[in-house]
């Protein structure tokens, strides 16, 4: 299968976080043309049984897992009729299961908790697996994001431009990202002058910060050197921590887009300080892209 013609896949567990997830993920699939294939993976129905779960007051008792899929499949059609749209459930952890959807998919939806996260949590363990070892960009929805992909509610798609400017899998998807979309692509990169550089004389305290800002503002011409010539780009550096600088873009953006590198061979969680602080404290989604090393 063709990477244009692989589906969208959105996890879903009856959770209200993940029915906002089908409802953005729909969109989506519209926008970019291509399927909708919903997924509820489940351990707790295979291994213990319904009857079992109800006698224990497990939340999983009160629907079967086809119910969770169909309720999500009709909300997907009710919103887009001709949208082609399929479900299976899968009896695996999630986690282990939606990064194998991964595999075969353009994109993998997530709401930002499901039903067993606690509701002091800022993100749900599966939803930060999955962005941490997925093999598609995985988009994670958080904020007031109002449900929906299109239209635009705030106007414009922020990309988090790193260090690594060669070939940037992240830029590459905010392209495509605010194409879709008939947006601005706002193209963000931080920058800061750490203390020990600073001085005090009159004539040199300012030369210290312009080098780093005019470093900033090289790493964004090379990193946005290939950009669609007729996308509206906005550059901009920005002094600060990165992980407040994307935070605080994320509050008038309609999606914000972090790359995270793939490291072979490695296990733990595959996500840099940037991209974790963007799936715990963004105001709008997060699209996370992996980024081979």
């Amino acid at each position: 299968m063709n990477a244009v013609d692989l589906p969208l896949v959105v996890g879903v567990d009856g959770s209200e976080p993940s029915l906002r997830a089908t409802d953005w993920a729909s969109d989506e699939a519209v926008v970019r043309g291509v399927p909708l294939r919903v997924v509820y993976a489940c351990l707790w129905e295979r291994y213990e049984g319904a009857a079992l779960a109800r006698d224990l007051g497990e939340p999983s008792a009160q629907v079967l897992p086809q119910e969770i899929t169909g309720a999500a499949v009709q909300r997907a059609r009710d919103r887009h009729p001709d949208l082609k749209v399929s479900a299976e459930v899968v009896f695996e952890e999630p986690e282990y299961a939606l990064v194998r959807e991964s595999r075969n998919a353009s994109a993998l939806v997530v709401g930002n908790r499901g039903r067993s996260g606690l509701a002091a949590a800022l993100l749900g363990s599966v939803s930060l697996t999955v962005a941490a070892h997925a093999h598609c960009p995985v988009v994670v929805l958080r904020g007031s994001h109002d449900n929906q992909a299109t239209p635009p509610v705030h106007g414009r798609v922020v990309v988090a431009v790193g260090e690594d400017t060669e070939n940037s899998a992240a830029v590459r998807f905010a392209y495509e990202e605010a194409r879709r979309r008939g947006v601005p692509l706002d193209a963000v990169r931080a920058w800061r002058c750490p203390a020990h550089e600073t001085t005090d004389h009159p004539l040199l305290a300012d030369a210290p910060a312009r080098l780093h800002e005019q470093h900033a503002e090289e790493t964004l011409a090379k990193a946005l050197r290939d950009a669609p010539p007729h996308l509206e780009l906005r550059r901009r550096t920005v002094e600060g921590h990165a992980r407040r600088v994307l935070v605080d873009a994320s509050h008038d953006a309609d999606l914000l887009i972090v790359g995270a590198k793939r490291r072979a061979g490695h296990h733990g969680l595959q996500l840099g300080r940037v991209a974790h602080a963007a799936l715990h404290h963004s105001a709008c989604p997060v699209a996370v892209v992996p980024q081979p090393a």
